[in-house]
């Protein structure tokens, strides 16, 4: 009889404890991933963050220091504890698996907002069920099936609504339905839809200025127009209702060779920065900490995926786009690289999503290598 109260709680999955820390056991074990082939400026540091996060994508970092990592074709959505403060993960939590490409997290008043394909979905108050996060609520679900460009980056704005994009769902194509290849935005509890930019082929990364909160924000250009066009863009929506180009005009000056026809490119917003062709840029971060040297104050950080289909491979870094006093571009340059061999035209990783530890330090995920890196700064 002694044992009915134990079997009785293990039938019960485990005591209440469904979902317990992951312990990792990769502590001080940085060098099995090769980052010392990472190119910084002098005085920065780059350091294993987190290990063996399958396919970690876009992160949500609370208050509390927790966080949260979504995944593209995992279906998992992690969150993360350095509970000692040393700098490295050692409790992992899989909050919830079988989601359909649940690359975007945002964090608002203790919940954790998760955005699928045709849903957002909410886990309440997260940071005290990490254990047992129980089933999310249903925000909004009519957004397209379509997976192509599907998955999807989300966070809060300053006026408090989530912004959600919808990739267009080719390649290139001209779309009847007004919902694609846009950024729209949503209340909190999922009413209130509108499209608020237009002309958008697929931004996984966008944020909002610190001074004048206006939108920034990251997309990729077409494929099958060879290994040099179009550019990827760097953007900066003035306005709401603004047109970026797709799919008439690319990188602001490049007519579409089919849907181009009759358009003019003066017609539609210009980037601020053209990046490389094909090299994916994502995660996109304004620098506002106190670590980083005064030059990189308010500038534009960004990660590049990676290009997937040029003869010769691009991308694969974080760079820095500097801007001057008017907000225009005048500088466009390599932060951190050398997840490319040039030399050997080899991969090792792939940068996807930035954020900000709150002692200024730099947090990049690392859907290829399942890694969390940190870079810091010291003089």
């Amino acid at each position: 009889m002694k044992y009915l109260p134990l079997l009785f709680c293990l039938l019960l999955a485990g005591c209440g404890q469904v979902n317990p820390p992951i312990k990792n056991p990769l502590k001080s074990a940085s060098e099995e991933l090769p980052i010392d082939r990472i190119k910084l400026p002098e005085g920065f540091k780059i350091e294993v963050f987190a290990k063996d996060i399958t396919n970690a994508r876009s992160m949500a970092i609370s208050p509390a220091g927790t966080i949260f990592v979504g995944t593209r074709g995992e279906g998992k959505v992690y969150a993360l504890k350095d509970t000692d403060g040393d700098f490295f993960v050692d409790e992992k939590y899989v909050l919830a698996e079988d989601l359909q490409m649940p690359n975007g997290v945002a964090f608002r008043d203790g919940d954790l907002y998760v955005a699928e394909v045709s849903r957002v979905i909410k886990f309440v108050d997260i940071e005290n069920h990490l254990d047992q996060p129980g089933d999310p609520v249903v925000i909004y679900d009519q957004y397209p099936t379509e997976t192509h460009h599907g998955w999807k980056f989300i966070d809060f704005g300053p006026d408090g609504k989530l912004y959600v994009p919808v990739g267009a769902p080719c390649n290139i194509c001209e779309s009847e339905e007004d919902i694609f290849a846009s950024i729209t935005r949503i209340n909190p509890d999922g009413t209130g839809l509108e499209v608020v930019q237009h002309g958008i082929r697929n931004t996984v990364g966008f944020t909002w200025h610190p001074d004048d909160q206006e939108l920034w924000f990251t997309d990729n250009g077409r494929d099958m127009l060879g290994d040099d066009i179009p550019a990827c863009e760097l953007n900066h929506a003035t306005a709401m209702g603004q047109h970026f180009g797709y799919p008439y005009c690319h990188q602001g000056d490049l007519p579409d060779e089919k849907f181009g026809e009759g358009k003019d490119c003066a017609d539609y917003i210009a980037p601020v920065q053209k990046l490389g062709a094909h090299i994916a840029p994502l995660g996109v971060e304004f620098y506002t900490g106190a670590m980083f040297p005064a030059a990189y104050q308010k500038q534009i950080l960004i990660a590049e995926h990676g290009s997937w289909n040029r003869s010769k491979k691009a991308g694969y870094r974080v760079t820095m786009v500097t801007l001057d006093e008017n907000q225009q571009a005048i500088d466009y340059q390599a932060f951190a690289s050398g997840w490319l061999d040039e030399e050997e035209d080899e991969v090792w990783g792939r940068p996807v999503d930035l954020e900000f530890l709150p002692d200024g330090s730099m947090l990049v995920s690392d859907d290829y290598a399942d890694a969390i890196y940190r870079i810091s700064y010291r003089e």
